[in-house]
């Protein structure tokens, strides 16, 4: 793969993968506030153990938003790799949300509800949705298109698809 595509085009992906994964994240962090808060005011779960739990549910969701959606146009042919990285990455992204949440219950003493989803969602769940977008995308979700797939150019001219056909196969 010798030549690069134009750096208009490839931000233009970028964005569009952004808004894609924000997309899915953003569905997943709304299970993730639900089954947090409902674990901790409802069953009268512990704090971590409530988030640890949310997380776990927010990450089934977003491997099925980003697989069949943000990432769709990538190889399916290893699809039992992809989902172990897919845990193992959204293992770590969950030990620095639920960390920092843990930190800031146990560690510093801010014990309210109010500083309990702060510390979660405020400060863990950005931290740890970093690294999942940056191991998602670098290792996760890193296989080759398809073969009809000329890289989600639909909004490109058919003369500039051509150009870079050999680029993004």
């Amino acid at each position: 793969m010798g030549e690069r595509l134009p750096l208009a085009l490839r931000m233009r992906r970028l964005v569009r993968e952004l808004a894609k994964f924000g997309t899915v994240g953003a569905f997943g962090v709304l299970v993730n506030v639900a089954t947090f808060n409902l674990c901790l005011h409802v069953f009268g779960l512990a704090t971590v153990r409530s988030g640890v739990i949310a997380t776990a549910v927010a990450v089934a969701t977003n491997y099925l938003g980003n697989r069949y959606w943000t990432y769709l146009h990538t190889a399916k042919t290893r699809v039992r790799r992809e989902a172990s990285l897919f845990l193992l990455f959204s293992g770590v992204g969950l030990v620095i949300e639920n960390g920092v949440l843990a930190l800031s219950h146990y560690g510093l003493g801010f014990t309210s509800p109010l500083a309990d989803n702060i510390a979660k969602y405020g400060v863990g769940l950005g931290l740890g949705t970093a690294f999942r977008f940056w191991s998602y995308r670098t290792w996760v979700f890193r296989g080759r298109r398809s073969a009809g797939d000329v890289g989600e150019a639909d909004d490109f001219p058919a003369e500039e698809q051509r150009k870079h056909r050999r680029v993004l196969l």
